[in-house]
């Protein structure tokens, strides 16, 4: 009994013990979703971050790649070009200073007609540009007593 000869404030809207106890863990439940708000808006807010994030991150690296793939392509080319040409020059030439210049060519050629343009996921790519840098200075450098 409550002061006042009243009864349990619950009790006295006909809600009975279970009524009272439910009325209860429901406003728990309420406190329990104010409380726990932040904790929810914090998970939310990553999983909508990560997957911006994500998504800007696919577009940033698909433009890089393109860009980075476009200067490997432009400077594979130049130095296709100046062996090719070079060795359309040097095709008529059949003295043993020329042969070696034209195995030059020849290998710089090769290496690049095999480099992998079309396999960004090659593991020796960066070692195979390498070794044709190496090969269009090697071939450079020769040339320049021609001229």
């Amino acid at each position: 009994m409550l002061s006042g000869g009243g009864t349990h404030p619950a009790r006295s809207r006909g809600l009975g013990f279970r009524g009272a106890m439910a009325a209860a863990a429901s406003s728990a439940d309420m406190f329990d979703d104010i409380v726990m708000a932040e904790e929810r808006f914090h998970g939310e807010g990553y999983q909508e971050g990560y997957a911006e994030g994500s998504h800007i991150g696919v577009v940033e690296g698909r433009r890089y790649g393109s860009l980075h793939g476009a200067k490997i392509g432009s400077e594979v080319g130049c130095y296709l070009g100046f062996a090719l040409t070079w060795q359309c020059l040097l095709h008529k030439c059949t003295d043993e200073k020329n042969s070696k210049k034209t195995k030059v060519l020849d290998s710089l050629i090769g290496m690049i007609r095999k480099f992998p343009y079309e396999d960004p996921t090659y593991d020796k790519l960066q070692e195979d540009l390498e070794k044709i840098r190496g090969k269009f200075k090697q071939l450079h450098m020769a040339m320049d007593s021609v001229v």
